[in-house]
Formats: C-alpha cells, structure tokens, sequence
C-alpha cells in the first residue's frame, strides 16, 4: 500500500507503535521503521512533549534563538547527521533566501519559505532530557533543529533551559 492509500489513523497507529518500542530514540529512526514522517512521530509524543507553533513566528524565534549564546545546531538527512556548535547569527533576507552570517561557525542560507511550522521539543533522549526547537517543512522533516547545549557533566544549561521554557510560553 502506498502513501496516497494509506488512511491517516494507520500511520499514526504505526507512529505509536515504533515510538513504543524506542520512546527515547532518534525521531528520525523512529519515522522510518514506521514509514511516516518525522512531523508525525512529534505528532504522537506524549502532551507537551512537542508544542508546535506557526512559521509566521520565525523572527520571533530566531531573534530570541540568537541570543542564547553557543548552542548546538543539527541538520538530519537521509544520508548526514551534521552537528555544528556556535552561536546563532542574526539573519537578513535577500535574493530569496535567509542568509546567516557572522563570528560563528554556523552559517548559510535557508529557504525560509519552505518553514511551515516550529515545534518546542521536550522529550526524553537516550535516558535524558533534550529540549531543542525544530524548524518543520511541508514534507513533514526538519529543516534543521536548534539544542539547548549540555555542560561537561552532560547536563542541560539551565540558562538555556529557561530561555527555552519561557519563549515557548509565550508563544503558545
């Protein structure tokens, strides 16, 4: 059965059931064993645990995000985990793009447009807490996803970790 036939409520069934299996895990992973999107994994989390948010609030976060100092920012393929640390550049648009650049290692263009919606994730991740705010597209991934950095105990910042908690009060 493809895609197209498949009701929504058997893809959330299979959501719930491989996210049973691995509750902590790698969201990613968790969508490919069930064969949905990573969107709809977040979409079965416990309540609270992905509190999602319309794109139309990507200034508002990214200008709060960028204040946070050095955080930890992934972008997941198919084929790449890649991990970069820095702080978050302001961002401008321009030429159809939103361009970041500044003294951090982290830098490019995104295509902002493609954003429809931002989700505050709170969850459980290999035995321990992971906040992060992903940046969803139309086809149910994440653009990238921007982490509340840990410290060399492997515990959250707590700066961090309120700066997280109060934006995302605000916005819901």
């Amino acid at each position: 059965m493809d895609t197209l036939t498949q009701t929504s409520s058997e893809r959330r069934e299979r959501a719930i059931a491989a996210l049973a299996e691995k509750p902590d895990g790698v969201i990613e992973q968790i969508a490919a064993k069930a064969e949905v999107t990573p969107a709809e994994v977040l979409s079965v989390l416990p309540e609270g645990a992905a509190v999602v948010v319309p794109a139309q609030q990507w200034e508002r976060i990214w200008t709060d995000l960028s204040s946070w100092g050095e955080i930890l920012m992934i972008v997941h393929t198919e084929d790449i985990v890649l991990e970069v640390e820095g702080r978050l550049p302001d961002g401008s648009e321009g030429h159809g793009w939103f361009n970041i650049h500044g003294d951090s290692p982290i830098g490019g263009h995104i295509r902002k447009e493609r954003c429809v919606s931002i989700a505050f994730v709170d969850r459980g991740f290999h035995g321990r807490r992971s906040c992060s705010v992903w940046f969803m597209n139309a086809d149910g991934k994440a653009m990238f996803k921007v982490f509340v950095r840990r410290d060399k105990e492997r515990n959250l910042l707590d700066e961090q970790v309120k700066r997280f908690e109060t934006l995302r009060a605000a916005l819901v």
